[in-house]
């Protein structure tokens, strides 16, 4: 018997929602293992933990690579910890296309924030998730939660399909940007600016005109696009996270957010939208999985598949010919 099989899921959620950070480590790793009996203990514990989890303001920190993300969660962390809060970061490193391996460096990115006993930082990898964003980060989040952790901040690795998956998960998405970022962006900004909640010029300090015209600008641009809500126009902002500068106007603008957000009703209805979409989101990863180890369809792949590259048998007939043998 494996030692991981003696675990009482019981006491393990018990001395999670004590607080107990060794066992919120053992909790989210079991969450983000791919062994079969870790993922049955992992639902376990969260079953027994959901009641607790909910009483937060979850927080989802993208932009590209270089705009000062850790940085600027770090100095914000700080911020809220002084003022009485617990932090919890989730942060998403890119796992190598080559060797599957990650360096997890927002530890040593956030030092300061790490010595903190009220904050929580885990670095998980990528490996291979839609976007940068780890699979088991909603379950992660929920357990941080259940942990007495008030504030949630998930850090995606940069501009990509992780945004979409991000805003899937959190409350507020915040979109960090550079002043001086130039017309190179432009292709990808678009989308991505469909997405905010909130706006945020970093690094103003270096350049304060840059960054006032780059505000101006997109204040402008944001009056041609639907915001994410009726009840709200995604405010534009300028900080300094290495000076410690505007933080305070920050985390004002994200609290009135989630009251207006509340008041209206439309942050409990964003959670159950995000909780049944995550549903069929497990929902499809399992049957998938079950799909490719189907005995019939595991014989047959290869031949079709060679079939489909060579280019002698459509996708579409292919993709038939396979749910045939799996139904």
């Amino acid at each position: 018997m494996h030692a991981t099989s003696a675990i009482d899921y019981r006491m393990l959620a018990r001395e999670l929602r004590g607080g107990n950070r060794r066992a919120l480590a053992k909790a989210i790793t079991l969450v983000e293992s791919t062994l079969a009996e870790h993922h049955v203990l992992a639902q376990e514990v969260l079953a027994e933990v959901l009641p607790h989890t909910g009483n937060t303001i979850r927080i989802g920190i993208s932009g590209v690579p270089g705009v000062g993300k850790s940085t600027f969660i770090e100095a914000l962390g700080l911020f809220l910890i002084a003022r009485g809060h617990r932090l919890a970061v989730l942060a998403v490193d890119p796992s190598s296309s080559v060797s599957g391996g990650s360096i997890l460096g927002d530890k040593t990115r956030m030092e300061l924030l790490c010595r903190k006993e009220d904050a929580f930082i885990r670095p998980s990898p990528a490996a291979g998730s839609l976007g940068g964003v780890a699979e088991k980060t909603r379950e992660a989040m929920l357990l941080c939660e259940a942990a007495g952790f008030d504030v949630i901040i998930v850090e995606t690795v940069g501009v990509g399909q992780s945004e979409i998956a991000v805003a899937g998960m959190t409350d507020v998405f915040v979109l960090l940007q550079l002043p001086n970022a130039g017309d190179d962006l432009q292709a990808i900004k678009k989308g991505i600016v469909e997405l905010a909640d909130l706006i945020v010029f970093n690094k103003a300090d270096i350049d304060p005109v840059a960054a006032q015209a780059a505000v101006s600008q997109m204040r402008s641009a944001l009056t041609m696009l639907r915001p994410t809500s009726p009840h709200w126009q995604p405010p534009v902002l300028t900080l300094s996270a290495i000076k410690k500068e505007g933080l305070a106007e920050f985390w004002q603008t994200v609290e009135k957010f989630r009251d207006v957000m509340t008041a209206t009703g439309e942050l409990e209805a964003r959670r159950k939208r995000q909780a049944s979409d995550w549903m069929w989101q497990q929902i499809d990863a399992a049957l998938r999985q079950r799909f490719r180890a189907h005995p019939s369809i595991r014989a047959a792949l290869p031949e079709i598949t060679r079939a489909v590259a060579a280019g002698t048998l459509p996708s579409s007939l292919a993709a038939r010919q396979l749910l045939a043998l799996f139904t």
